[in-house]
C-alpha cells in the first residue's frame, strides 16, 4: 500500500502551469487588438470601393444612354439588386443607387450603410465631380 502512495506521489507531472497559460492568453488577446480594428479598416475600404464602382459602371451606362436619348434619365437600384431599363445597371450586395437626371445633368448617389461611421453616401455627377457625404 506504501508502494502505492509512494508511486502517485513520484507520479510524472507534464503539463503547463497557470502563468504560462495566462502568457499565451495574453500574446493572443494583444495580437487581436491589433487585428481587429485593421479588419474593420480594410472592411470599410472594400465597401467605399464597391461603392466608386457601382456609380462609375453607372455613370458609363448614363453616358451610353444618353448618346441615344438626348436625355438622360432618374431611377432607383435597390441594394443588390439589378435592372435592365431605362439602362443595364447592378448595384452590389449592400448598395443601393439613386438616379436622378434631367435633359442635360445627372446626380448618382450609391448609399450603403455597411460603410462606417463616415462616409455611408458616394456621388458623382455628369461633370465628373464625386463626393462622400
Amino acid at each position: 500500500m506504501l508502494e502505492l502512495i509512494n508511486k502517485m506521489k513520484v507520479r510524472d507531472e507534464r503539463g503547463f502551469t497557470l502563468v504560462e497559460l495566462l502568457i499565451v492568453i495574453a500574446i493572443i488577446a494583444i495580437l487581436a487588438a491589433i487585428a481587429i480594428p485593421q479588419f474593420a479598416a480594410y472592411r470599410q475600404r472594400g465597401v467605399r470601393a464597391s461603392m466608386q464602382a457601382d456609380a462609375r459602371n453607372l455613370a458609363t451606362s448614363l453616358e451610353a444612354f444618353f448618346a441615344d436619348n438626348q436625355s438622360y434619365t432618374t431611377f432607383t437600384i435597390g441594394a443588390g439588386s439589378a435592372i435592365t431599363a431605362p439602362v443595364s445597371a447592378k448595384a452590389s450586395a449592400g448598395n443601393s443607387i439613386t438616379v436622378t437626371g434631367s435633359t442635360s445633368t445627372y446626380t448618382i448617389s450609391a448609399i450603403n450603410s455597411n460603410g462606417g461611421s463616415s462616409s455611408t453616401q458616394y456621388t458623382i455627377d455628369n461633370t465628373g465631380a464625386t463626393a462622400w457625404h
